[in-house]
């Protein structure tokens, strides 16, 4: 680790501290119904759900979920997106702006992030939410938290990450919304209600309910057994856009929530703002049926995927598979069960882009004969995909290695740029380093 990242990671919290004073001001003022979500992956989608369906009741924390990030988006400010000059703006901007400016939304929908240690705990303690949904637990960002396994703070990475997050249901104050099929997630909130630090009411919501799941390249339908709540029944909900099957625990927590707010819940999600990564449909040349959701990568989200990719009614199956970052000591345990989960989908062709996947998952899939070309550079696996993907094929992308830039160069519709992760200026200079114009 270098020094500037080394003192980076010291004073983070004391930065964000001086961030968090003032923007509690304007929090003060705007004293809004909290509702956070919290979880390793399908934050931002169940963000999403929420959005489509309070609307222009609440405010949404759209890219922002990290200590900093809260801090901002409540007087109303971005983060640092390029120029690290944008720092000495916000130093100064967030005490003046705090002074004068409020949201007037009555919900503030908080997504949380739990990147590091203590950042959700931080958030948690400072906003204290009316309610949290709880939508997921795995090991993302588990190089994180290896110090504190090494230090023995925690006996596995698991439990530190867990703990991390169930900062937020220690701190919630009317309601709770967690799966009650992860073990770990039941057995800390278990705890924190045994111990009395929380008077919150406790819904252990369950994928049980689906009844019927249909998912196509370009659209998806769930029927859900919402019949413990007279106004729902059995409940048909539609989407524009593949979402996984996993997707199921998302609309019970949200049914759960709009009862809760006496509010209606939505069975058109057509409208649903697009999360750009993350389950994205998109035209492509030769016909192509390209499904976009190379936003994050890890197993968890992985396994989601590619379990949806196996139920999905379409022909000519192609994977695009990048590497999974952040995974540090159990780098290769997490590419070898990636490699099972491949299997388990049984494409028609994979691409395997980067080092672990060469290294870890390329042996496995080898030995099973499925049909396989690695690359370490896009740019080669751009052209093999041009080459051969020619007959109308249904192409998935997932994880890392700069998947956006060939999924831009394979497009229909050029227009279709703006639907695609990483489109700010960081992320330009990042893919012209590697030569990826």
């Amino acid at each position: 680790m270098t020094l500037v990242m080394r003192l980076k990671k010291k004073f983070y919290f004391l930065a964000a501290n001086y961030f968090r004073f003032f923007a509690n001001i304007s929090l003060r003022r705007w004293k809004p119904r909290v509702i956070a979500i919290t979880g390793s992956v399908g934050k931002t989608t169940m963000l999403n759900l929420v959005e489509s369906t309070l609307k222009t009741k609440a405010h949404y924390s759209f890219n922002a979920n990290s200590a900093f990030g809260v801090a901002f988006d409540i007087v109303d400010m971005d983060g640092v997106r390029g120029s690290k000059w944008r720092w000495l703006n916000l130093i100064i901007g967030v005490p003046f702006k705090s002074l004068f400016y409020t949201h007037r939304e009555k919900f503030y929908i908080v997504e949380i992030d739990g990147e590091r240690p203590h950042e959700a705990e931080f958030l948690a303690k400072w906003l204290k939410p009316e309610v949290t949904i709880w939508v997921s637990l795995g090991l993302s960002h588990a190089v994180q938290f290896e110090k504190q396994v090494e230090a023995g703070i925690f006996p596995n990475l698991e439990k530190a990450i867990t703990h991390e997050f169930a900062t937020l249901p220690e701190n919630t104050q009317k309601l709770i919304l967690i799966d009650k099929d992860v073990a770990l997630m039941n057995r800390a909130i278990d705890k924190i209600v045994a111990k009395g630090k929380t008077k919150a009411e406790v819904i252990k919501c369950s994928k049980s309910e689906l009844l019927n799941y249909a998912v196509y390249p370009n659209k998806t339908e769930f029927v859900m057994d919402f019949t413990s709540q007279p106004k729902l029944g059995e409940f048909t909900i539609t989407f524009k856009n593949p979402m996984q099957r996993d997707l199921a625990i998302q609309l019970s927590m949200l049914a759960k929530l709009c009862e809760y707010l006496h509010i209606q819940m939505p069975n058109d999600f057509s409208d649903m703002r697009e999360a750009p990564g993350r389950n994205t449909f998109l035209k492509g040349i030769n016909n192509l049926k390209i499904i976009d959701s190379s936003y994050n990568a890890h197993l968890i989200s992985m396994e989601s995927i590619l379990k949806m990719y196996r139920s999905m009614r379409t022909q000519h199956k192609w994977l695009v598979i990048g590497d999974m970052v952040e995974q540090g000591s159990i780098e290769r345990h997490e590419h070898e069960k990636l490699a099972e989960a491949i299997i388990a989908t049984n494409p028609e062709q994979v691409v395997l882009i980067g080092r672990r996947t060469r290294e870890y998952t390329y042996p496995i899939l080898q030995k099973q004969g499925i049909k396989t070309s690695v690359f370490d550079d896009p740019k080669k696996a751009l052209e093999f995909i041009q080459q051969n993907a020619v007959n109308g094929e249904t192409i998935l992308f997932k994880g890392s290695q700069y998947l956006e830039w060939i999924i831009e160069k394979l497009l229909l519709n050029p227009a279709d740029t703006e639907r695609l992760p990483r489109r700010e200026k960081a992320a330009e200079k990042r893919r012209e380093k590697r030569g990826l114009n």
